[in-house]
């Protein structure tokens, strides 16, 4: 029975596995292509790369290769790193493709847009970066040079340089994607967001300190960025929070679930409420009705007589007690409002051994 059930549960999981490879190697693939595509081109790219520090050198000074292997390594890390960099949408294609199929309909719409968007704004940080950024950057760097010193950067050194500074701008500009994350899991509220402002600019100052180079200008030129992108996630998410009350009120407008609220919320009537008027019994009703009752007495008297321990126990039994157990049923029935109630007075009237009980009943109503 083990044997014929075990394919069943181990199908699922090996056919993700199988999936996951394949996907793996196509953005593998990818990635190779376009690097093998970049490769004889990577001075080139490196030129480019370099140009704006290259526009502001002295006359007489040039780059320089500090270590044997720089001329050949710095351009191939740079192809391999630029393959990476334009291959990003079939990546993230490929990483959707995988995760769509859990996704509900609702979230599916909310991601693709958010994913789209975080490529764009990632892109948009580095252009930032290079023709923002780094001509003030260097520019500042070689007119503080010391005099008698020669600006000769070593090209290894740049391109870390660059790279470092590429990709703490291009992760900066994903700011509006995470607080519009943040708003849509519930985590918090674009007034929560705004009452923060004094602490995020702080903060954008200390993570410009951290991921940029030990100067003022490109940490200032990262802060204020961040800063503006978060106050542009703060009124984005707002729209977002506005178009999903609208989708609660037309869920609440739907005939079909307005007619549930309605009968949900009847009113119900018992008979003797809709009883107008008294009607007196005759003589020989009356008769029949006090035999009918004499008859019931009888019945309740030797059930009694047949379970005395249960009645007994019943009748001795602890007023917590009964409230506890009161608790149980409630509790199953999803009642958990009255339940608290009842558990609070538990915790007054009870004894030591109620208390704990009841204690552990509301932590488990809290998680």
């Amino acid at each position: 029975m083990t044997d014929s059930t075990a394919p069943d549960i181990e199908q699922p999981f090996m056919s993700h596995l199988l999936e996951l490879r394949d996907r793996l190697l196509r953005a593998v693939l990818v990635v190779l292509l376009a690097f093998l595509v970049l490769f004889p081109f990577g001075n080139d790219i490196y030129q480019f790369i370099a140009q704006p520090l290259m526009a502001v050198m002295p006359e007489g000074t040039s780059m320089i290769a500090t270590k044997v292997a720089s001329p050949f390594l710095t351009p191939f890390k740079l192809s391999l790193i630029a393959a990476v960099f334009i291959s990003m949408p079939y990546l993230l294609y490929q990483l959707w493709g995988f995760i769509a199929p859990g996704l509900y309909a609702h979230e599916k719409r909310m991601a693709m847009p958010l994913l789209a968007s975080s490529v764009v704004l990632f892109y948009l940080g580095a252009a930032f970066a290079y023709f923002v950024v780094f001509p003030l950057v260097f520019k500042f760097f070689t007119s503080v040079t010391p005099e008698g010193v020669a600006v000769m950067t070593d090209i290894s050194e740049y391109l870390d340089f660059v790279l470092t500074l590429f990709f703490a701008f291009g992760m900066a500009f994903e700011i509006p994607i995470a607080t519009i994350l943040l708003v849509w899991m519930g985590m918090t509220t674009p007034e929560k967001l705004a009452g923060k402002r004094p602490y995020v600019i702080v903060g954008a100052f200390v993570i410009g300190m951290l991921l940029t180079p030990p100067d003022i200008i490109s940490q200032t030129l990262l802060a204020l960025p961040m800063w503006v992108l978060f106050e542009a996630g703060i009124i984005f998410s707002r729209f977002f929070v506005r178009a999903k009350d609208e989708e609660d009120d037309e869920s609440a407008d739907d005939p079909e679930t307005a007619a549930g609220a309605s009968v949900a919320t009847a009113p119900v009537h018992s008979g003797a409420e809709e009883e107008e008027e008294f009607k007196p019994l005759s003589d020989e009703e009356m008769e029949a009705e006090l035999d009918r009752l004499e008859a019931e007495l009888d019945d309740e008297e030797a059930s009694w007589h047949d379970e005395p321990e249960e009645k007994e126990e019943a009748g001795t039994q602890n007023p917590v007690d009964n409230k506890l157990e009161r608790i149980n049923r409630l509790r199953e029935d999803m009642d958990f409002d009255a339940a608290r109630k009842l558990l609070y007075e538990v915790l007054v009237e009870g004894n030591d051994e109620q208390v704990v009980v009841a204690k552990n009943i509301l932590s488990q109503l809290d998680d």
